[in-house]
């Protein structure tokens, strides 16, 4: 009897060990993220807690490493990151309306929780992790990106990112020089090709004016529109004119050796106007266009976020609306088309532009003549970090 109910007990033992082992079976692998502190969930980030000066940024170590939520996104290990100067405006608070409406659309957050808001929007770095849709990119690729303004950024050791946002880095660029670009490169494709409408193979001959030629969109602009064949005049300082020149510009008018407007008379009209500018600049430059023929007008300084901030989104959003479909159609009537652009996140153009820039097409001049600083680190201890135009910031954790 005793060795009957042993038996008996050694099966029952067998069947729960198998319902177990077959149970854990069944169980999908634990997700990884290879850091170099394995057990770590928390990562060296700039945050800031409230809107404001300088003073606001504080460097921590504890921010939570951010997870993947949806299918198509990827994590990507921040090898280096820049600072543009939308940076600085959303550090003030500029646009805090509209982002936190994209943010939270259904009003379901407090107001501040967007904080503890890490800033940066350009990365070039690695992949680490995959969503289950995502199929053009596995761990280990070397990436750039952009991150939309109302998502969490860069300055950061890890970042989530969708997988339509992000593009294999250039492979003739380090992961220094390929943070560089990513935001100014789809600022100015996205005036030049999805709104204006310009593209390798309807753009040779036309006559290009650039305003503003010397920032970040302005170079990259005009390099893509001399590899496209047009002929581009670039309005700049004379500090800069050496500069726009090398990078290709036809014609370089110095804004402040006279009166713009006097100095484009002695030109033909154009067919394209970028305006980095804005301003008053509207009021005469759409003068220089070639009437009645499809000529655009494009600028990317805009009311649009301002408006928000400043009347509501309702309100804002009406306020926009009626400000751009009345000069659109007024100019309209006049022969020439205006319109508005913006920054667009896109995988498919750092695709394009990444080809361009393994081209030689553009050249990244900004690294070439030094207008790039790149401060000494200990960790993640650097200087005023938004006191310049753009700063270079690599990752890694303290020793």
């Amino acid at each position: 009897m005793g060795f009957l109910r042993s038996c008996m007990l050694r099966r029952s033992a067998r069947t729960a060990a198998g319902f177990w082992r077959s149970q854990a079976a069944r169980q999908p692998p634990g997700r990884e993220i290879s850091t170099t502190c394995p057990r770590s969930t928390v990562m060296p980030a700039w945050v800031i807690d409230k809107y404001g000066k300088n003073e606001v940024l504080r460097f921590t170590q504890n921010m939570m490493i951010p997870v993947i939520h949806y299918p198509n996104e990827v994590i990507i290990k921040v090898h280096a990151a820049s600072v543009n100067p939308i940076d600085v405006n959303m550090r003030s608070g500029y646009g805090a309306t509209a982002l936190n409406m994209k943010r939270d659309p259904l009003h379901i957050k407090t107001k501040g929780e967007e904080f503890p808001l890490t800033l940066g929007r350009d990365v070039s770095g690695v992949v680490m992790e995959c969503g289950l849709d995502v199929r053009y990119f596995k761990p280990g690729d070397e990436v750039w990106a952009a991150v939309p303004p109302w998502k969490q950024g860069t300055l950061s050791e890890f970042v989530v990112v969708n997988g339509n946002e992000v593009s294999l880095k250039p492979k003739s660029l380090t992961h220094t020089q390929a943070a560089s670009l990513p935001y100014v490169a789809l600022t100015a494709w996205s005036a030049i090709n999805k709104v204006g409408g310009l593209n390798d193979k309807n753009c040779t001959g036309k006559r290009v004016l650039i305003l503003g030629a010397s920032g970040g969109v302005g170079t990259f602009a005009i390099q893509v529109m001399k590899a496209w064949d047009a002929h581009v005049t670039a309005v700049c300082s004379q500090d800069a004119s050496e500069l726009v020149r090398k990078l290709g510009a036809d014609d370089v008018i110095d804004y402040k050796s006279g009166n713009v407007e006097e100095q484009l008379k002695s030109l033909k009209p154009f067919d394209f106007i970028l305006d980095n500018v804005g301003g008053s600049t509207e009021t005469w430059a759409l003068n220089f266009l070639k009437k009645w023929s499809g000529a655009t007008y494009v600028t990317l300084v805009t009311p649009f976020l301002l408006n928000m901030d400043r009347l509501g989104i309702a309100d804002g959003m009406l306020q926009t609306g009626v400000t751009v479909g009345s000069k659109a159609l007024k100019h309209f009537w006049q022969g020439v088309h205006y319109r508005w652009a913006f920054f667009m996140a896109s995988g498919l153009y750092l695709d394009d532009i990444a080809k361009l820039v393994d081209e030689g097409k553009p050249r990244n001049y900004m690294i070439e003549n030094g207008l790039l600083l790149f401060p000494k680190f200990c960790g993640f201890r650097f200087g005023p970090l938004l006191k310049k135009p753009f700063l270079f910031l690599k990752f890694q954790r303290p020793s």
